[in-house]
């Protein structure tokens, strides 16, 4: 698996290291072909405010997007579909100051925030969405387990990176990420 983080954003807090294993290991659980490669590319809000409007139609800033390589990857790289084979994944870019007030107003560290955000891109990218309703849900709970399993497989390796939050907002429901979604838009006002 190959993953490379490319830090465009300026902010220097962020640990890529962290950042390439909870992506290769929420890929691994998603029983993603080893040979698979991805990107995760951290940008200012400039920047990600740009691509919100150019790719989504949506004005202002976002936390994450993906862009997944579909035609390279038949059924998106779901692991109920046929099995992916060596190619690039897609992309993930992340806005770290963006991620940050999120953190903040949802009461837990950056760190955090962005192994949460490389998940839900990782899912993403693998053809999970959260248009519909049950989608949503479905997506969610997949990205709340594999974080959560993720922090606990840090101890059995014997890894450090920050420690596992506990706050209510830190394995966020959709409705949760809504509120804070919601929350952000006041705030921008």
């Amino acid at each position: 698996m190959s993953i490379e983080v490319l830090n465009e954003s300026g902010e220097a807090e962020v640990n890529e290291q962290m950042l390439i294993d909870v992506c290769s290991y929420a890929l691994t659980a998603m029983d993603v072909h080893p040979d698979v490669e991805a990107t995760i590319t951290l940008v200012d809000e400039p920047t990600m405010a740009d691509l919100h409007v150019r790719w989504m139609d949506l004005e202002g800033p976002t936390d994450v997007m993906s862009f997944p390589m579909d035609e390279l990857t038949p059924g998106g790289g779901r692991p109920d579909a046929k099995e992916l084979g060596p190619s690039m994944l897609g992309d993930i870019i992340l806005c770290p100051s963006y991620a940050r007030k999120q953190a903040d107003m949802a009461g837990h560290d950056l760190a955090h925030e962005l192994a949460l955000l490389t998940v839900h891109g990782v899912l993403h990218l693998l053809g999970y969405d959260h248009i519909a309703p049950d989608d949503e849900r479905e997506m969610f709970a997949l990205q709340n387990e594999l974080l959560a399993d993720w922090y606990d497989s840090l101890s059995a390796r014997g890894v450090e990176y920050q420690p596992k939050p506990t706050g209510t907002h830190a394995f966020p429901s959709a409705a949760d990420r809504d509120e804070l979604d919601r929350k952000m838009r006041e705030a921008d006002q």
